[in-house]
């Protein structure tokens, strides 16, 4: 079993990775992706980074185990069944650095090449972790075998368990990938079973390397010790980092696998050593140019001061000279104003004496009407009076003339019955005689 490490067979075609899964949660359980998106250190801290190389640094100054949860956290006790802690849907907690780093890495949406740098870092174990858990959470099922194949004999140690305790090499914790779903308190996305199946069988199949007597030497181990070796993490009480976690390249790890993976590692050591000894150059570059640049800024400042003090009393002059002006100007506007309110109001003077004369016109003109119709009026009811009294006397003196027909009727009647009768008297008197 030797040769570099193979690429993922659907990635051949160039240097972009495939993701497999959903490709907005990572395939990461929700109740973790939730306590990730809500994390001030997520939202905060590593919103600030924004390059792979600042995401690198801050795995190796930040992490000291792999577990999801950190210590303490999580209240699991008495939960049984589908709400059990291993399952990861129970009560939340505090989700570790390590998972927070984990989906910030997802987020740049990394390129081959940088998870072939996570994977054999030479810094610490816990960036290859991550790299390794990264492959195991994007990439698709088929490829994990490419892989992982070659560093499934890797005897660099490290502490996953969250507190310490739980000490395993990188082989172990990649064995533990590829045979079993749970990790902690979480699980991995699903291996389709035929997949599953040839992987188990490639892992039987395969001769393992182990060490005897201080000699690294090759035996077949038996299949129940090889499934309860790469199921179950061996546990001693060690310090939470490995004192093999250093800035030096692990002596333990030369001289295990062929020449060529020897040749890649020393490759992607010798690039990683070319990229910190230009990052330092750059640092340096930086410094000298901060500190000139700060230097400048002084000097750029005082005389900025200086020449804006000069501005600053010229500038006052300035105003003094155009608040004179500005007075001068509203002086003569307030002086326009006087003069033309001024005509304005002996125009409207006239134009009230003129308006108050035709009213005093047009008053007398119709007080003049009203006195000739109240004239009218007076004439017109005596006329009607005088009317009333003629027809009055008129009919009085009719009334009268009537009266005095009538009695001169009467005595007349009278007068002739009288004569009548003295005639009628006479001639019997007469005829008597």
């Amino acid at each position: 079993q030797s040769g570099a490490p193979k690429p993922a067979a659907s990635g051949k075609q160039g240097n972009v990775l495939p993701l497999w899964g959903n490709e907005k949660t990572m395939n990461l359980n929700p109740m973790i992706l939730t306590n990730i998106l809500s994390s001030p250190y997520f939202k905060v801290q590593l919103y600030e980074l924004k390059t792979y190389h600042e995401v690198v640094d801050e795995i190796y100054f930040k992490v000291t185990h792999v577990e999801p949860w950190e210590k303490g956290s999580r209240k699991t006790a008495g939960q049984t069944g589908m709400c059990g802690g291993v399952r990861g849907v129970g009560t939340g907690g505090i989700v570790s650095t390590a998972f927070c780093l984990l989906y910030k890495l997802f987020t740049l949406k990394l390129t081959r090449k940088q998870v072939m740098g996570l994977i054999t870092h030479t810094d610490s174990p816990y960036i290859r972790a991550l790299g390794f858990m990264y492959i195991r959470y994007t990439q698709p099922p088929t490829d994990l075998w490419d892989w992982f194949e070659s560093f499934l004999d890797d005897e660099e140690d490290l502490d996953v368990k969250a507190g310490g305790g739980c000490i395993m090499t990188i082989g172990e914790m990649l064995r533990s990938f590829l045979t079993k779903l749970e990790w902690f308190s979480t699980l991995f996305p699903r291996i389709p079973v035929p997949v599953q199946k040839t992987i188990d069988q490639q892992i039987k199949s395969r001769p393992r390397k182990i060490k005897k007597d201080g000699k690294e030497g090759m035996e077949e181990i038996d299949r129940h010790v090889e499934r309860r070796r790469s199921r179950s993490p061996r546990r001693s009480i060690s310090p939470r980092r490995s004192p093999r976690r250093s800035r030096s390249r692990s002596h333990h790890r030369e001289g295990h696998g062929s020449s060529s993976f020897d040749r890649e590692l020393e490759r992607e050591r010798e690039r990683q050593r070319l990229e910190r000894e230009a990052k330092e150059r750059e640092k340096e570059r930086r410094r000298s140019r901060s500190t000139d640049r700060t230097l400048e800024r002084r000097r750029s400042r005082s005389r900025d001061r200086y020449r804006s003090r000069s501005r600053s009393r010229d500038r006052k002059g300035d105003r003094r000279d155009r608040d004179r002006e500005r007075e001068k100007e509203n002086e003569r506007s307030r002086k326009k104003e006087r003069d033309y309110d001024k005509e304005r109001g002996s125009e409207r003077e006239k134009d009230r004496s003129r308006e108050r004369s035709k009213e005093r016109k047009s008053k007398g003109d119709t007080e003049e009407r009203r006195h000739k119709d109240d004239k009218d009026d007076k004439k017109h009811r005596d006329d009607k009076r005088d009317s009333k009294k003629e027809r009055k006397h008129s009919r009085s003196r009719s009334r009268e003339r009537k009266h005095r027909s009538r009695s001169r009727s009467k005595n007349t009647g009278k007068r002739s019955r009288s004569r009548s009768k003295e005639k009628s008297s006479k001639h019997k008197n007469e005829s008597k005689e």
